[in-house]
């Protein structure tokens, strides 16, 4: 047989195999122009072959630059199924609390979360922190970006629920937004959320500074894989009704320990670098005096 009828037997295998598919499947497969209505307001259905372009060029696109909200976004809807949000909707529906989320579904928005109130409870509750934490790092609430490419109505919003409360894992972690803090935080929901984009995110780690790369490797990992495998599921938060919590206790009650201070260890090695630079030059100073 040759290479060209290899090829055509192999083409007409696989498109026997895609006719034995359910109709829904093959026509989201294959016509484009025959695209379902949406199932909410803002969704975008895609067929198998976009959802898979949304994935590849989204990665990409999110490893040369790591702020690009939008593309993680698409990144995390993109690979989110066919498995991994459902199953985040099962331990939602298996909790009850969680279920409690899925029958209200609160959004966390500049409007839901009243700033001012926040900045005013008492020092380290969980709403002061939230708040503290986002005034520092020079983000809102509103930052996230809506659901569009996940069909399902209610595991758009598990999806919604889980990129809205993020900023509260970074609160009462006290991890911050830069890359290094951000791998921890992404490190740690992939253990405890099992969402493929979180995982996908931690090839930016090429980007680290050696030094940076080091101390991910060997302190903020191993806490992320630890404390993720450990903790109650964070999705299952009600967040809103932990605002006047306190942050350790609400830590201790999730099986979270509190990671090294990030902010803190780099201005320490900032200083000691300053101390080197200093001490050098004086010597360099001295030196040249005696000459």
């Amino acid at each position: 047989m040759s290479a060209l009828e290899s090829t055509a037997t192999s083409s007409l295998r696989t498109f026997r195999r895609i006719l034995q598919t359910p109709p829904d499947i093959r026509t989201r497969c294959f016509s484009v122009l025959n695209r379902p209505q949406p199932n909410y307001p803002g969704h975008v259905p895609l067929n198998l072959i976009e959802r898979g372009a949304l994935a590849i060029g989204s990665a990409f696109g999110s490893l040369k630059n790591p702020y690009r909200h939008d593309l993680i976004a698409a990144l995390g809807e993109a690979t989110a199924k066919p498995y991994f949000v459902s199953r985040l909707r099962r331990a939602m529906l298996a909790n009850p609390t969680g279920r409690r989320i899925l029958k209200d579904k609160p959004r966390i928005t500049s409007k839901s979360m009243d700033l001012e109130k926040l900045r005013l409870l008492p020092e380290n509750t969980v709403g002061r922190a939230y708040a503290a934490w986002l005034d520092r790092e020079g983000v809102t609430p509103d930052t996230r970006d809506n659901v569009r490419y996940i069909d399902d109505p209610e595991e758009a919003y598990v999806m919604q629920r889980y990129r809205e409360t993020h900023d509260f894992t970074h609160a009462i972690t006290g991890l911050p937004v830069i890359i290094e803090g951000e791998l921890a935080i992404k490190a740690f929901e992939f253990a405890n959320t099992l969402l493929p984009m979180t995982a996908l995110s931690l090839v930016a780690v090429v980007r680290l500074k050696a030094i940076e790369r080091e101390r991910f490797f060997s302190t903020y990992l191993p806490w992320a894989i630890r404390n993720g495998v450990q903790a109650e599921e964070v999705l299952n938060v009600y967040w809103e009704e932990e605002l006047e919590t306190d942050v350790d206790v609400l830590r201790s009650r999730l099986g979270i320990e509190k990671p090294p201070d990030l902010r803190e260890i780099r201005k320490k090695l900032r200083e000691q670098k300053r101390a080197d630079k200093a001490s050098r030059e004086t010597v360099t100073n001295a030196a040249d005096g005696v000459v």
